[in-house]
């Protein structure tokens, strides 16, 4: 039987791609004897056929991103990394395609040396750490330096690329392969700057509500930016319209007098009364503040947006625009705090209606309970809370909330989705005695079904819970100097760091007990940080011990998944399927005076 299904959701099937794969001929064959079917399910399409968009009623992806920032500790910058970044651009500058295709130096030196644009990528790098980003952000000079720095760069650029187009011929086909990679460096290095670091100095303003840098508090720009940096993470995410997104930033009061502080600031505002209204007890939504009271008070805020028909980029602009007009968080967000964490969620309605209710993240609010201090026997009285996100489904949901209620922890009969177990789940463990590692692990076994699942808890407000299961989902935690970043997709780590770790929900802890399979990682912003402050386990408890083996480096980055202003990938691979061509194609023939095709093949 002989079915291909091409799913045209992210960039799985370039037009190049298939201009390269599907030649005229076996064009013309295909379409003369396959059926070409759209939208159908592969099982029901008569063989042989060329599915587009294969329906599949199991697979509705979602995607979950989250960010921890380590607590933060005084560091001083070793160099400058914009300073560098210009000396290390004034030395290429002198190793261009013109005097490469003099015979001046050999194709090796071209840009100098690999070496030399890693530690370009190394600078970047440093510009996008909380330090050099929070120091040159209030740094006007240093900052017009970098957008002339960057005007260079692009200028440099389009004419080693002009220049390279009028010689290629000239090059082997190995050389020419060089050049190109070194060019491909440069767009990226040039790209970082510009769309990761420069360009989201006016997203933060914009969501800060300010006309300019100075006008931001310095213990806001961190809040903002992590924010920030989540949005643009959702939008990569959402590789076709999804119906909802969420978001959910917390931070701490761990200064005695920073409720006090929050409390003066709220009533010079007159926004005091709109900060209690918010802080009212019930199930998360938009605009949603909790206060939670522990070893350490917490502060968190939830945003939501949701749309039947779901459109790239309408979530994300919707929850930019209502953060950037939310009075009581510009105020809250002043407090100096030692560290942050958010969690992100866009979603695809798999289990439960497309409402506001159904947003993740969801929490532990029940009609019986309210949001009463609780009594843990691991952590005492405190006015606890648990939200998370999940990617998947719990398959056997109705059978686990029909047993909660029949305890008398009513859910509310608007909250449909089978995300609002798991926060009621873990708790049943802490009210056992449990503490919340164990709770958490406990919880996640008696899920049925794949899974991908983010939690955090005012229990211990300093952690992010990761949790993983079957082949269906995917998390992957990107390292940093300033904390760790997951995502469900490699694309949403790679605007902050190309180092990650990836979670493995197949893999059993035993070999030959495949049942034990599923990863639960705790990150800390205690720790130090890095591989070594990641606590894993399988789901059965088992350690799981991570080695510097264990992290890879990204091959991609912002500028291969950017859908720049097409509406959507599919219409973008389409458009610039000529110029794809081009470039393959760039170097490897001539026309000779003759007229006649000579070709450069190596």
């Amino acid at each position: 039987m002989q079915i291909i299904t091409i799913v045209i959701e992210s960039l799985v099937l370039t037009t190049a791609m298939a201009v390269t794969i599907m030649t005229i001929g076996w064009m013309r064959r295909v379409f003369r004897s396959w059926h070409i079917c759209w939208g159908c399910r592969p099982s029901q399409a008569p063989a042989p056929a060329i599915i587009f968009f294969p329906l599949n009623l199991t697979t509705l992806c979602c995607g979950l991103a989250g960010i921890l920032k380590v607590k933060r500790k005084d560091r001083s910058l070793d160099d400058e990394p914009d300073k560098k970044l210009r000396q290390i651009f004034e030395t290429i500058r002198g190793k261009g395609i013109q005097t490469l295709a003099a015979g001046t130096f050999p194709v090796r030196e071209y840009l100098e040396s690999q070496e030399t644009l890693e530690g370009m990528d190394e600078s970047i790098r440093q510009l996008k750490g909380d330090d050099a980003f929070g120091v040159i952000f209030f740094d006007t000079p240093r900052t017009d330096n970098l957008y002339a720095l960057l005007k260079d760069m692009k200028a440099f650029l389009t004419a080693e690329e002009t220049t390279f187009e009028l010689h290629a011929n000239r090059f082997s086909t190995i050389d020419s392969e060089a050049i190109n990679g070194r060019l491909t460096r440069i767009k990226d290095i040039v790209w970082a700057l510009d769309k990761d670091i420069l360009e989201n100095f006016g997203k933060i303003m914009d969501l800060a509500g300010a006309a300019s840098a100075a006008d931001i508090p310095p213990a806001a720009l961190r809040k903002y930016r992590s924010i920030n940096f989540l949005f643009n993470c959702l939008d990569r995410l959402e590789v076709r319209g999804r119906d909802s997104a969420g978001i959910e930033m917390v931070f701490p009061l761990a200064d005695g007098n920073a409720g006090q502080e929050i409390s003066t600031l709220l009533k010079a505002d007159n926004l005091y009364e709109d900060f209690q209204r918010r802080t009212s007890p019930g199930d998360l939504m938009n605009g949603s503040i909790q206060i939670s009271s522990g070893e350490i008070d917490s502060l968190s805020f939830v945003y939501k947006t949701c749309s039947v028909v779901g459109k790239l980029g309408r979530n994300v602009k919707a929850l930019r625009k209502t953060l950037s007009d939310d009075k009581v968080f510009q105020a809250c967000a002043q407090c100096q705090t030692s560290w942050e964490a958010a969690i992100a969620h866009t979603r695809w309605a798999s289990v439960g209606s497309i409402t506001e209710e159904n947003c993740h993240p969801l929490g532990g609010y029940t009609l019986a309970r309210g949001n009463n201090p609780q009594g843990l026997p691991f952590y005492g009285t405190g006015s606890w809370t648990i939200d998370v996100v999940l990617n998947g489904d719990i398959d056997n949901y109705q059978a686990l909330r029909t047993s909660l209620e029949q305890d008398g922890d009513l859910i509310a009969p608007e909250i449909t989705t089978d995300t609002k177990i798991i926060p009621l789940m873990i708790e049943s463990y802490l009210s056992r005695g449990d503490d919340l590692a164990q709770a958490f692990r406990k919880a996640v076994n008696d899920f049925e079904g794949s899974h991908a699942i983010a939690m955090r808890s005012s229990v211990e407000p300093g952690k992010i819970f990761l949790a993983l299961k079957g082949s269906g989902q995917a998390i992957y935690v990107g390292l940093n100097t300033d904390g760790y970043i997951f995502s469900s997709e490699l694309y949403g780590l790679v605007e902050e760091t190309p180092f990650f770790v990836k979670m493995d929900g197949e893999k059993p802890s035993t070999i030959d007990q495949p049942s034990s399979n599923g990863q639960v990682f705790i990150l800390d912003q205690g720790s130090s940080g890095g591989i070594d402050g990641i606590r894993a386990c399988f789901y059965d408890g088992t350690s799981l011990l991570l080695a510097t083996e264990d992290i890879q480096r990204a091959e991609i980055t912002t500028r291969d998944i950017d859908r720049r202003d097409y509406p959507h990938f599919f219409l973008k691979e389409i458009t610039e399927s000529t110029l794809s061509v081009k470039k393959t194609l760039r170097g490897k023939y001539r026309i000779s005076p003759e007229d006649k095709v000579v070709f450069n093949l190596g």
